[in-house]
């Protein structure tokens, strides 16, 4: 009985995926979308075939939350190769140059390091999934054409190099803000050191505040029971834990459901302009994302996203 009531309901919820190497983003939110029988279901971001671990996954009503999401810190480890340049910026594109000469030093490699700490400046890569004009660059890429892509500022909040015993590769661990390319990264370090340098693998260790630690695979996730897969979802309030809470009397709530702005001199809260915020009802159940907007009789809150 308990089968055909999950059947007959769509599941919702939020899943921390390990992605394996070897398949798309896209691939995995169609295995997911036939493991838990729903078609609704997203990420929060995206992982190149190379790379694997920490994939977030909206699972149904969840995945309503996708463009809502603030920017996170995501950590990484990976491996850059130096000695090599590839269109890809990372083993699995075609080889531009080789170097010839000695290698860096593992002391100048560190020293290099250094200067990618902190606010900097990064092209983005052809090979991505950015869009120009309505086309993804990657599509661009693979028809031979290549475009002046302008700098974005990211934040490497902390990265630190550790030599391995192949004396090209070191293991980088980064934690940084989203929309950083680590492929890019390991090329740019690679450039500044003069002998280039590709990714030869990515981990993602952790995004949005989800750790790999609690991330189930692909395999985990045949063997259980359609029971058992739902018990692994997590509540979408999940994706704004870091957000201020807002209780409303059953009042306000409903006119907050119904689209009307509450003002916070009636609630008597204050946050500034701009702000998002979790709306609850009175007992604590999350059924809203809230943002502070002004208005002419003062700042209010009106929901932006229901749930």
């Amino acid at each position: 009985m308990a089968q055909s009531n999950i059947s007959e309901r769509e599941m919702s919820g939020v899943l921390i995926l390990h992605k394996p190497k070897g398949i798309t983003s896209h691939d995995a939110v169609y295995k997911i979308r036939r493991l838990y029988g729903t078609k609704r279901v997203g990420h929060t971001g995206t992982l190149d075939p190379l790379a694997e671990g920490v994939l977030v996954m909206l699972v149904g009503r969840a995945a309503k939350a996708a463009e809502y999401l603030s920017t996170d810190k995501k950590g990484y480890v990976a491996t850059l190769r130096l000695g090599l340049t590839t269109d890809t910026e990372d083993v699995t594109g075609e080889v531009l140059s080789r170097f010839d000469g000695e290698l860096p030093t593992e002391a100048r490699v560190l020293e290099a390091i250094k200067g990618f700490r902190g606010e900097i400046q990064q092209i983005p890569p052809m090979y991505s999934a950015l869009k120009v004009g309505g086309k993804k660059l990657c599509d661009l890429a693979r028809e031979g054409i290549v475009i002046e892509r302008e700098a974005r500022k990211i934040t490497i909040h902390s990265i630190e190099a550790e030599a391995t015993e192949t004396a090209s590769d070191y293991k980088l661990t980064v934690e940084c803000s989203s929309g950083t390319y680590i492929r890019t990264l390991c090329a740019d370090i690679g450039k500044a050191l003069g002998c280039g340098g590709v990714m030869a693998t990515l981990l993602r260790t952790g995004a949005g505040g989800f750790s790999i630690d609690n991330a189930v695979t692909l395999e985990e996730l045949e063997a259980l029971s359609m029971e058992e897969r739902e018990g692994l979802l997590m509540p979408v309030e999940k994706l704004f834990e870091g957000l201020c809470q807002v209780r409303l009397p059953e009042f306000y709530r409903r006119l907050c459901s119904n689209g009307c702005e509450i003002y916070q001199k009636k609630i008597r809260t204050s946050f500034a302009v701009g702000e998002r915020v979790r709306l609850c009802t009175e007992r604590g159940e999350f059924f809203a994302l809230g943002e502070v907007r002004e208005y002419a009789g003062g700042t209010a809150i009106k929901a932006i996203k229901t749930f």
